[in-house]
């Protein structure tokens, strides 16, 4: 077991990157290299997979993880690379999402000594269950050492809430796939509004490109047309964000041919109006503002958060049927009730920016959505609010600072556009090669701003 109150400097320099993300001067950097001779990333990630293969065989197909609170029988989901990192010369931090026969997903940090191809797991410690952790971490201001915070310690911002403001600069990063033939592509430009500001600080681009907007919703883009010697090229995007946390806010009635129609994949009527207006019951009578808190409760009360299946399609039948999914399931789910019953209601996707560190990588797109009542837009994050049950009153009608918008609306129609049609959301880069949808490798990377 390791004594996180007695780290050795070297750990504590592995630690800092982990969880503060502290950026060190030129000459810390060049005397860390010196020090450690640092095993990659790709060979940790390799080192506790192989661990947990070998256990899962051992145990029967399962893989068993204890600490003081919880006996578990496990299967792996994923490894998060974006925080795997070295500790020392032989000792490195993973950290992992499993889940156990019911379907819960645990996020299990572990600790890892030996080299590549040898490495033994010296400690496991389940740190969240479902996204909600039980601690985080926090360095002692005297002697630099590491401990672990109890839940009831933290605040907000251990929850993923940044209240108030947030600064930071914001990485969009595509890579173009090997090309062998002519291809299109757009990519969302975040735009600037009451809550963000939003500045272009460099973009660096391939093929031929022409700024588009979409009439609707005031969506821009870049579109791209590219060919074969594009192959390979990188395509970044850099912004500087200053970000507000949003509540309710006055505006005029909604447009009712936008916010109270069926979509594509998130319709309106039949069965999501039997489901809410059950939902509902008595309340059918009550605001709008009543009614909408009734369907958001009954989302976060009938649905999970799992990525499995058909999911990430912000589709609302597949949401009503398995009853999981990410974000936008169930943010359509949502919308679809709430326009079934006149509740005037719109889907907006970005990212959320961790609040725990202040660099690095983020673990995809984020959406959320907001609904019309007594002459406001009230914020929404039914996913947010199922994944920290204690935020389930902040999340309605709040939405962070901690976050960056892409686009807003579904079945967005832009010219160009897509063979296939409108284009469902877009937060990640639509790549259309020969009149079909292919994914184009992209990932999205922040640094926060020092006065933040």
């Amino acid at each position: 077991m390791f004594k996180f109150n007695s780290f050795p400097i070297v750990l504590l320099l592995g630690l800092i990157v982990i969880f503060t993300s502290c950026q060190s001067s030129q000459e810390q950097e060049k005397e860390s290299v010196q020090k450690i001779e640092k095993v990659s990333i790709a060979e940790i990630e390799a080192g506790i997979k192989a661990f947990i293969d070998q256990k899962t065989t051992e145990n029967g197909g399962v893989f068993p993880v204890k600490d003081e609170n919880h006996d578990l029988k496990m299967k792996l989901v994923r490894v998060h690379t974006e925080y795997l990192s070295n500790l020392g010369p032989e000792t490195h931090f993973a950290c992992v999402d499993l889940v156990d026969e019911s379907g819960d997903v645990y996020d299990v940090d572990f600790f890892m000594e030996g080299k590549p191809g040898a490495m033994t797991v010296t400690e496991t410690t389940v740190h969240k269950l479902n996204g909600k952790p039980f601690y985080s971490w926090k360095q002692n201001k005297e002697d630099k050492t590491w401990y672990r915070v109890p839940l009831e310690e933290s605040t907000n911002r251990l929850l993923g809430v940044v209240e108030g403001s947030d600064e930071f600069q914001f990485f969009y990063h595509i890579s173009v796939p090997e090309l062998q033939s002519e291809a299109r592509m757009w990519v969302p430009v975040p735009i600037s509004d009451h809550y963000q500001q939003v500045e272009v600080l460099e973009m660096a681009l391939a093929g031929e490109t022409v700024e588009i907007e979409d009439q609707e919703y005031g969506n821009k883009f870049v579109y791209f047309e590219l060919g074969p010697t594009d192959s390979g090229k990188e395509i970044k995007f850099s912004y500087a964000v200053k970000r507000k946390e949003k509540g309710p806010y006055e505006a005029p009635s909604p447009n009712p041919d936008l916010y109270l129609a069926s979509n594509r994949l998130m319709p309106k009527g039949g069965r999501f109006e039997e489901i809410a207006k059950e939902v509902l019951g008595s309340k059918i009578n009550d605001s709008k503002l009543i009614q909408a808190r009734a369907l958001y409760d009954y989302i976060i009360d009938n649905m999970r958060y799992m990525k499995f299946g058909d999911y990430g399609n912000g589709d609302s039948n597949y949401a009503c049927d398995s009853k999981t999914g990410n974000c936008s399931e169930f943010h359509s789910f949502f919308i679809s009730l709430a326009r079934s019953v006149d509740i005037p209601a719109r889907f907006a996707i970005g990212a959320s920016i961790p609040s725990d560190r202040n660099e690095g990588g983020i673990d995809g797109y984020h959406c959320w959505a907001e609904f019309y009542a007594d002459g406001k837009w009230w914020p929404v994050d039914i996913s947010e609010a199922n994944k920290y049950t204690a935020l389930a009153t902040y999340y309605f009608g709040r939405h962070p600072a901690n976050r960056i918008e892409l686009s807003r609306g579904r079945d967005l129609q832009v010219n160009p556009g897509p063979q296939e049609g409108p284009i469902n959301f877009i937060a990640f880069p639509y790549l259309e090669i020969d009149g079909k949808e292919v994914k184009a490798p992209s990932k999205f990377t922040f640094q926060r701003s020092e006065n933040s």
